[in-house]
Order: structure tokens, then sequence, then C-alpha cells
């Protein structure tokens, strides 16, 4: 039964470097999202795909010695491969640097300059070249950019901006009265609260200190700037043109759901929604924005040295216990957890012990004890109708759960089912019920039972692990996988035979997976310690007058206390020679204790422009080495005088 388009999205994906585990579990959500409403009868279209241009490749392609397009084939290749590998069933991948996309992006900023929308102006403010944002000063947090955290450079240019400023009200009146566009509520409380109400101010659009983007077809000096060209991919990859739109855009526009993370739920709620209110086009029904899988407590980053990537857990787990894992730790709203320590309990006791065993043990009980025939239910008990309220219920909430993108909570109905199948075996004892051939009929129930709850764990499993799910329809030997099917208990047909017991999921041995573990990342370790020894020999040569510009001295730390509010920061007095004492704060505390310090001499960048950080000015930069993973050490001075210049 057709119940009309459903079109979802992923946010596509950046093409710095190959996406670590936390960023491929976007695209296993909406995979689980895009099947789940092809089976309840949608007509899906299902896009990803990836952001291929500005500063930041254009810089990372110039440390390869490579050009940015080459740069950005290898990686969107990475990304794409890595979509197929965890089974993945977009319809589309699209890629910014495509022909098509590239010249509707030209026409859509075109079109927006000539009704007013974008005008030209001129730019300053603090830029930060990774998030590719500028900021005012007011806009910081400590100094450094409010979205990763990381150091931000004056930066002044001539540009062109969206008129964010002339949509706001409309903006804040769709807000309010469309309850579910911005999921879940607390990000919709953060859009208007912190972003919307205070004042929007208009958007720089263009750039011009770099050309690694789509030119401005009317201003060559210019390239559109990342917001136009991504935004815009949701509308490009159905066929949007300003000139006429494809019959396939008429057909699934509006987007159903733009699935992103919570990082970029500003840039869906606010710039993409003006950038369509300018062009005259419908806004998307809802944008969720989904919580962060970290490693651990941490957000996971290469510099951490705890990223995890998904084919490494595909080569140690396989693809199906890979997806059941992202889709059934991360909550709803709050940031899940990986470790491999946690993959491996939810495998032996989901997959192989709950999903695996009822499976496996019910298979075999029908192969010995009526040679597979599957026999019609007709000695019913009391019993059995808990069982089958627990299989419809399951239905049900798992429905529920669904329309919520809780998918977590869906994935745990499930295996509650599963759990509640196996304590049916329990109470119903088969084997026993087998040493009475007055009991034949009633056996045969059971198994009925047993086979048909397995069914519809079959049939609900499909969004999470397709290829497990086939494996399960084919050894209860039934072609009968339909969603209406769930309505009622009982399709499995009298008569017919199951298929060939065999193990879904084989139960790990702990210690073994522990040393593969310990030797894959070993490996990864030495790989990591050459590329970075290569790095450092590939390092850009600076002149003697570059190095004189940096002003070394020796102080000594006469007080130090911790940064309230500041997990990794002391506040360190120095006396470096001069009548005042200089403050520094610096991010040395998981290291050293305050009482450890006093009275060292270390060297301290003297002529570093002051930064405050947690409300603390710090002036200058204590130097310190990296000394292996998660390590640092302060490079301390002996005999030598404070104030003391270090040449």
């Amino acid at each position: 039964m057709n119940k009309g388009k459903y079109y979802i999205t992923t946010a596509i994906a950046y093409t710095s470097r190959k996406p670590h585990i936390g960023n491929s579990y976007e695209i296993v959500l909406t995979d689980a999202i895009a099947r789940y409403k092809r089976m309840q009868g949608y007509d899906v279209f299902f896009s990803t795909g990836t952001d291929e241009h500005g500063q930041k490749i254009e810089e990372i392609a110039a440390a390869e010695g490579i050009t940015p397009k080459e740069h950005v084939d290898k990686v969107a290749g990475e990304i794409k491969d890595i979509c197929d590998l965890l089974n993945t069933t977009y319809d589309k991948f699209i890629r910014t640097t495509d022909a098509d996309h590239e010249k509707v992006v030209q026409k859509i900023f075109k079109k927006l300059y000539d009704q007013g929308d974008i005008y030209k102006g001129e730019y300053e403010g603090m830029y930060c070249t990774p998030c590719e944002s500028f900021w005012t000063q007011s806009q910081l947090v400590d100094g450094k950019c409010p979205d990763c955290g990381r150091e931000v450079k004056p930066a002044k240019e001539e540009a062109y901006f969206l008129r964010l400023s002339k949509y706001q009200k409309q903006l804040e009146q769709y807000i309010e009265e469309h309850d579910d566009f911005i999921y879940p509520e607390a990000r919709k409380k953060e859009m208007l609260n912190n972003f919307i109400k205070p004042g929007l101010e208009d958007l720089c659009v263009s750039r011009t200190s770099f050309k690694w983007g789509i030119p401005v077809t009317f201003d060559d000096k210019h390239v559109i700037y990342v917001w136009v060209d991504a935004l815009s991919n949701y509308i490009t990859t159905l066929g949007y043109d300003p000139d006429g739109s494809s019959e396939q855009y008429k057909k699934y526009w509006p987007a159903d759901a733009h699935i992103i993370g919570k990082d970029i739920v500003r840039f869906h709620t606010i710039y993409w929604p003006i950038m369509l209110m300018a062009l005259g086009e419908p806004l998307p029904k809802q944008v969720y924005g989904h919580p962060w899988l970290l490693f651990g407590e941490d957000k996971m980053s290469k510099s951490k040295g705890n990223v995890i990537y998904a084919d490494e857990l595909v080569n140690l787990f396989g693809v199906d216990a890979v997806r059941y894992y992202l889709l059934s730790e991360m909550p709803h709203a709050n940031d899940g957890s990986i470790s491999y320590s946690t993959m491996i309990e939810r495998y032996n006791s989901d997959l192989a012990n709950t999903l695996g065993n009822l499976v496996n043990r019910t298979v075999a009980m029908s192969k010995k004890y009526f040679n597979g025939e599957i026999k019609a239910p007709t000695a019913a008990e009391s019993v059995d109708e808990e069982l089958k309220t627990c299989a419809l219920e399951t239905v049900k909430k798992v429905e529920e759960h669904f329309s919520q993108f809780k998918i977590a909570d869906a994935t745990d109905d499930i295996i509650n089912l599963a759990k509640r199948s196996n304590k049916y075996i329990d109470e119903t004892m088969p084997w026993a019920l087998a040493k009475d051939e007055s009991k034949a009929e009633r056996l045969g129930t059971v198994l009925y039972n047993l086979l048909e709850s397995i069914r519809f764990l079959a049939i609900l499993l499909q969004p999470i692990i397709p290829e497990t799910s086939e494996k399960i329809f084919a050894q209860i030997g039934t072609e009968m996988k339909d969603y209406d099917s769930l309505a009622s208990f009982g399709a499995i047909k009298p008569g017919s035979f199951v298929g060939e017991a065999s193990p879904l999921f084989s139960r790990i041995d702990v210690k073994k997976k522990e040393e593969e573990i310990t030797a894959m990342m070993e490996a990864k370790a030495a790989a990591a310690k050459k590329s970075e020894k290569k790095e450092i020999e590939g390092l850009a040569q600076i002149t003697i007058d570059d190095f004189a510009k940096v002003e070394l001295r020796a102080a000594k730390i006469t007080a130090c206390e911790p940064i309230k509010k500041a997990k990794k920061l002391l506040k360190l007095t120095l006396d470096d020679g001069s009548d005042t004492p200089r403050t520094v704060a610096s991010g040395i505390a998981p290291w050293y204790k305050p009482e450890d310090l006093i009275g060292k001499t270390v060297v301290v960048v003297a002529n570093l422009k002051p930064a405050t950080l947690c409300g603390v000015e710090s002036n200058g930069m204590i130097l310190a080495a990296d000394a292996g993973e998660n390590d640092v050490k302060v490079i301390f001075l002996e005999g030598v005088p404070a104030g003391a210049k270090v040449r």
C-alpha cells in the first residue's frame, strides 16, 4: 500500500578527512528510518553526499601537494565506500562538485542577488578556518570560536551578504507555529532564545580570500560561501532549478526530515529556512538534531588519538553488529558512547545470546521433533496469549518510537520481544512436551507460536540489521515479510518447512577479541607515528626572520591555582624579569598540580597577543611537549635566571 512520498536526508559530510564512526552514525540512523518508512509503504527518497568546497580543503590540499579536486575525489570516495560498507540504501549520493549542482547554486545566488536578498558589502570580524565561519567579538567564547573552541584570527574582506534580518520575524513566527519543525524541543528553545530573538545579523555568503569554491557568475573575484553552496544540496539533488524544476523535485519537496548533528542545527533552522523563504519554496517539515557518539566521554578526534573507523569495527564484528550497536546505544536526546568493551558485551548479550539463541533453538527443535514441518496451532493455552499480546504491542511501540526518531528505544522493544520469546520456551518446556506423545499437538502449537514471534522479530529488525533479518526468514522458512502482516498474529502457513539452523552470531571469546583489538590499536599507533615523522620531515621551512618574531623568555612560577569552571586550565603567575608579574592560563591541569609547579622555571612566549580564557586574561604561553598518547610534559629550565632570553 502506497502511503505517499517521504523525503529524508543526512547532512552532507565534509571532505576534510575520512569520517570516524561518530560521523557514520548519522548515515546508519537515517538509513534505518528510510528502510522503516519503505517497509510501511512510503515512496521514499533518501539523499546523502559530500560537502567539498572551502578554504580548509584548499589548505589541506596545498599541504598534501595535490589539487583540491584530487583531495575531495579521494575523501568523497572513502565516504561513499563507508556508506556502502554499512549497507545503507541511499537513492542519491550528491557531491557539491557535481557540475549540475554548481550550475544551480550559481543560479540561486544570482536570483537572490537580483531580488535584493543578497547584497555586496564588506566584512570585518574574527574568522575560524575549520568552521569556515565569521564571528563578532561578542560571539566568541573565551576569545575562541563558539562552535569548535579553536583559535580565530582577524579578517576583513569584500563580501556578499544574505539578508537574514529581513526574514527574522517571519522565521520566528514559523518556528513558533510549527511545533515539530525543530526537534527535539530543547534544540527549538536554543535556536529561538539564543540566536533568533536576540537579533539576526546578515550572513556572509561569498569569499575572496580563497579560490576553491563555486564562482559568482557576475563577480569573478568572489566564490560562493559554504552555506548557500552546501545547504542547497537538499533541493539540487532532486532537480530544483530557479528556471524550472524537475518533476522529481515537485514530487518529493519539501523534505519530511533533515537528519543532522546537533552542532549544525543553527545552519539548518536559520540560514536554510531563510534561503528557502527568499526563493519562495516550502520549508522542510522537520529538522532533527541528533546527539553525538563519543568515545568514552570524549568527542572523537584524531588529535586525541581516540578515533574509531567504521571499516575497523566491521572487520572486528561484522556489518549488522555495528549497525545494531550504533542504533541501540545512542540515546534520543543525550550523547551516546562507544567503546570496544561495551560493543563486545552488547554483541554477546543481545545478538548472540538473546536473538541468535532463540532462533537457533526454535529451528533446531522444529527439525528434531517434526522433521522441520510447521504444525498448525491447534492446542492453545493461556500462556500463548501473553506472547501474542507482547508481539502485537511491540509493533505499536516500534512504530511510535520510529515516528519520534527514538530508534534505540525501538531496538530495546524488539529485543524485549526476543527475551519474552525465550521466557516462553522456559514456560512451555518443549523438550518435556516431546516426551509425551499425547502432547504432540501442544508441542506443535508452542513451536508455531515461537516461529511466528521470530517472524515478527525478523520484520521489525529489517531496518536495523537487514542481512540478519534475511537469514532469519530463510531459517524459519517463510516469505511472509510484509509489514502489514504484523496486524495479526498467525501468518506463518502450517505445513511449510523450516530451513537449516545455523548460528546468526557466534559468541565472542572476550580475551581473544581484546587481544585482536590491542594488536590493531598498536598497529595504528605505529602507523600514526610513522606518518607524524613524515609530516615533521615535510614541514614548511621558515626563515631566521620568521623565528626572530617569537620572543621566548625564562620565567619563574611564583604562584599557581586552578581556574574555576575550567577542568584543564591552571592560572600561573610568572616572574619574567620585568617589574610586573605576568599571568598565563595554561591547559596543563590534567598533568600537573599547582603545588608541583611553584618555584619551577619555564619558557614563556612573551609577545603573544593576550587572550581571555574562562575569565582570566592570559598574557603568553608556556612551552610543553607531547610525550605520548594523552601525556604532556612542560619544558622546565634549571640554572637559568628569570627574564633570560631563550634563543
